[in-house]
């Protein structure tokens, strides 16, 4: 579950960039932000929020692909979350959460539209990000990462590129359902045979409402490391439930796609 470099997003014309901006500390850990912002702006700007990948145990948010799209008027986040070399989920998710009421609570700050917040992941992102459009109401994955718990984690729209969404069906390899070393098992803190009620709080297809935010996905259909399935899948859910939803199919392609130029 890739989508990790360790280049550095270059600031484009146009763009400033405000960064290592620390929005909490859990247990001692340094958690940042990036934010990519117009050089001038006019009015609040809508918020996109970048989730790396890197199988949950690598990535930072040093690399954010989508950086550009500042150009446009909208301001762009990128975060680091606890990865699985340091806590086990739902970390992860709680550092999100805590990441959107954040930037509720600094939004007059640095003129951002509150109510206009979504978000774009891609593989382990793309999992997060999926989990951030189903658990908006999801008091029990809340978590209190940084406080500001006034604020709401909810968010507008999700973008998510190629992501798990069913970590049981992921693993399917026998030795690795009973390896605490395989990447979902690092997730889990321990082998996924041993956590199955464990994943399934962390499968955003367990979650889904009519009040789930709309969601776009898109798949390579020749992914060898997180199966297309995965998307349909979730896909699959969200048009049962009636939930806005859009499919993206690419042919030919791999891991790691960030989109084709007609997507």
């Amino acid at each position: 579950m890739l989508l990790s470099t360790g280049c550095i997003t270059h600031i484009p014309d146009g763009v400033r960039a405000v960064k290592n901006i620390e929005y909490a500390q859990p247990g001692g850990h340094s958690l940042k932000l990036d934010l990519y912002l117009p050089e001038k702006p006019v009015g609040k700007l809508p918020i996109i929020v970048w989730i790396h990948g890197g199988s949950w145990k690598s990535g930072s948010k040093d690399f954010c692909p989508i950086a550009f799209m500042a150009q446009k008027g909208l301001a762009i986040v990128s975060l680091n979350y606890r990865l699985s070399t340091v806590a086990a989920y739902p970390a992860q998710l709680h550092d999100c959460k805590g990441t959107l009421r954040w930037l509720r609570a600094h939004a007059a700050e640095y003129q951002l539209d509150p109510d206009r917040i979504g978000i774009f992941g891609a593989s382990a992102g793309g999992h997060l990000a999926a989990l951030l459009a189903t658990t908006g109401d999801a008091k029990d994955l809340e978590g209190d990462v940084g406080g500001n718990l006034e604020f709401s984690s909810r968010v507008e729209a999700v973008c998510a590129f190629y992501p798990p969404t069913d970590l049981n069906k992921l693993v399917t390899n026998p030795k690795w359902r009973k390896s605490p070393d395989s990447d979902v098992g690092r997730l889990l803190g321990g082998p996924i045979e041993e956590n199955l009620d464990k994943a399934a709080t962390a499968n955003p297809i367990n979650y889904i409402t009519p009040k789930t935010a709309p969601i776009f996905l898109l798949h390579g259909d020749q992914d060898t490391l997180v199966p297309i399935s995965q998307s349909e899948i979730l896909y699959q859910a969200l048009q049962k439930a009636g939930v806005e939803s859009e499919f993206a199919i690419v042919k030919g392609k791999g891991h790691g796609i960030i989109a084709p130029p007609d997507v």
